[in-house]
């Protein structure tokens, strides 16, 4: 064993390099960090070979005095911090002063930098400790920085690199990523001497919104919904897709938390949480969301790139989003336009009324054809409100105004009901509606009952480690409220003696696994309520009318109603969408009208 001695400083800076360079979008993310960070409001990124021949990062910032660019390429040497509560408080997207000192011993480095129109200053470092030279070099305000060669000097890190054209991908897609947190800059990106992309700076909304679009395209922004919420001290906004523009990985989520990308699991688990009634198992929500947060109640020192932060106060923020975005989503009604004006009202045919279940039998008399053409506009929506006289939807308010999924004209094949409303036709899968009508009268009563806990015949037992018997333990009222007893054996069994009377013939050994293992990651868990509400989901697809079921005029409309009053009515339990709506402008394009 050798002795203990003090590492060279190339050596440790080519260390730290192992931490935070990984490859040329390592480089390109770091250098426009410090960027943004020198208020940089237009950045110019060159790119050749995938980088890893030339990566020039060119900003109108700040710049960096001519006395402190040697001091720049120093480890920890940084203006963003300076005593050890800035850590506690941290504003800046780079702060521990090692991106430079990392680059500069892995690559031939260039920096030029010029602060308030005098004249620039330039430094080179090529991998090597020696003494640099600060020489005069003429450049606009702002810092201009040069990697060329990336891990010239290393040749088992540049062994791992991939084509160039996986590279410059990775880099795109970071420049991507640094775009959506800092819409007021302006990104341009080149690579080989060509323009690839260009992202204007993006003030107001609207500008935003076509920043958003251009980055994860023009589907995702029309099927979004923006959102903006505050509750506790922080801030939720950003894009949100619909549950029926889900994905089938997860390509397309960007969260950032004070203006920076962050992977995080408690943010990870609120959402699936939140998505977890409107969209399949094996699905993923795409969103663009923004957290604001106290920079005292974050740590973000806790990865060397800095992808993911702890927060003091992690229950607290997973809850505020997932109630945010449960909200958000209970809030949204089929995607379908509201306006006023004459509608062609059909006959009612008498036909087979629909199962019990759904408690849409109409009580009234229903007027006839000739009866509704010599009303007017008011006296007939009052005639459609006189069908809704028994179910929770007669509470809807009809004000003159046509609702807005219109009224039934007819059954399509006795799977989907055309309606028409101001706009022009709306399209409804009856089944799928109704499957989402149920399931929220469903949810609703479980939610509004007391679970009464049944005792199981022969009791369960199940083998867990000693620390997840003390996790379970420690959170054994949860179980309480939710119906489930459970008991300690010895230090490596519990017993499961009760549970609710719906989930008695489930898997409840894995059950109990899956809810620990949520509970040691998150300190809660909602497993047992899945599960609870998944059966409920079963109950309400085996009781919604199915194809083939044929309804009368009246039993549309309260259906029609019944949607437009319950929460998520735009989607099913799994997830699919319940309407559709074409306007008059589109079926006069597509029947080529005024032309």
């Amino acid at each position: 064993m050798t002795r203990i001695t003090r590492l060279q400083p190339i050596l440790a800076n080519q260390i730290a390099a192992g931490e935070v360079i990984e490859r040329p979008a390592s480089v390109i993310k770091e250098l426009i960090e410090n960027s943004l960070d020198a208020g940089a409001d237009k950045i110019d990124i060159s790119i050749e070979k995938g980088g890893t021949a030339l990566m020039q990062v060119r900003d109108n910032g700040s710049g960096i005095h001519a006395e402190d660019l040697v001091l720049a390429l120093d480890r920890h040497a940084t203006s963003k911090i300076s005593e050890t509560e800035d850590l506690e408080r941290i504003t800046t997207l780079g702060f521990r002063g090692e991106a430079l000192a990392s680059i500069s011993s892995v690559s031939r480095m260039t920096l030029t930098s010029a602060v308030g129109g005098a004249t620039g200053f330039q430094v080179c470092a090529e991998g090597v400790s020696v003494p640099l030279e600060v020489m005069p070099s003429a450049h606009p305000t702002g810092t201009t920085v040069e990697v060329r060669d990336l891990f010239f000097n290393t040749p088992a890190r540049r062994k791992f690199l991939r084509t160039e054209k996986t590279e410059f991908d990775h880099i795109d897609e970071l420049v991507k990523r640094m775009a959506l947190s800092a819409f007021s800059t302006e990104f341009i990106l080149k690579h080989n001497q060509k323009n690839v992309r260009h992202y204007r700076q993006a003030r107001s909304m609207t500008e935003q919104s076509q920043r958003v679009a251009s980055l994860c395209g023009e589907a995702f922004i029309e099927n979004a919904v923006h959102i903006e919420t505050e509750a506790v001290g922080l801030t939720l906004s950003g894009w949100l897709g619909l549950p029926t523009f889900s994905r089938a990985a997860a390509d397309l989520q960007y969260f950032f938390v004070n203006g920076r990308m962050v992977r995080d699991r408690t943010v990870s688990h609120a959402l699936r949480v939140a998505f977890h009634d409107v969209m399949y198992g094996n699905r993923y929500p795409a969103y663009v969301l923004f957290l604001t947060i106290p920079p005292d109640q974050v740590d973000v020192n806790v990865h060397p790139a800095k992808y993911e932060v702890r927060f003091r106060e992690s229950r607290l923020v997973h809850d505020f989003i997932q109630r945010s975005i449960k909200d958000m989503l209970a809030s949204l009604r089929p995607n379908v336009q509201q306006a006023t004006g004459e509608i062609f009202v059909p006959e009612m045919a008498e036909t087979v009324a629909m199962p019990a279940v759904s408690a849409f039998k109409p009580q009234m008399p229903i007027p006839n054809k000739q009866q509704y053409f010599s009303l007017q506009h008011n006296e007939k929506t009052a005639a459609y409100r006189a069908l809704q006289t028994e179910v929770p939807v007669s509470q809807i308010e009809m004000t003159g105004e046509i609702p807005p999924l219109g009224f039934a004209l007819a059954q399509l094949k006795n799977i989907y009901i055309l309606a028409e409303n101001a706009a022009g036709l709306v399209l409804v899968d009856m089944h799928a509606a109704h499957e989402r009508v149920l399931y929220e009268q469903l949810k609703q009563q479980w939610q509004n009952t007391t679970i009464i806990a049944q005792p199981l015949l022969i009791p369960i037992t199940v083998v867990f480690s000693e620390r997840e018997i003390e996790c379970l333990l420690e959170h054994q009222d949860i179980f309480k409220q939710l119906g489930v007893q459970i008991e300690a054996l010895d230090r490596d069994r519990i017993v499961i003696r009760t549970v609710p009377a719906i989930l008695r013939e489930g898997k409840l050994e894995q059950l109990m696994r899956d809810v620990v293992s949520d509970l040691m990651v998150h300190e809660k868990s909602s497993r047992i309520e899945e599960t609870i509400l998944h059966l409920l989901g079963t109950m309400a697809c085996y009781a919604a009318v199915h194809a083939q079921k044929r309804l009368t005029i009246p039993e549309m409309n309260t259906l029609l109603r019944a949607m437009e009053n319950t929460p998520h009515s735009g989607q099913c339990n799994h997830g699919r969408p319940t309407s559709k709506q074409l306007s008059l402008a589109e079926l006069d394009k597509f029947f080529l009208r005024g032309r």
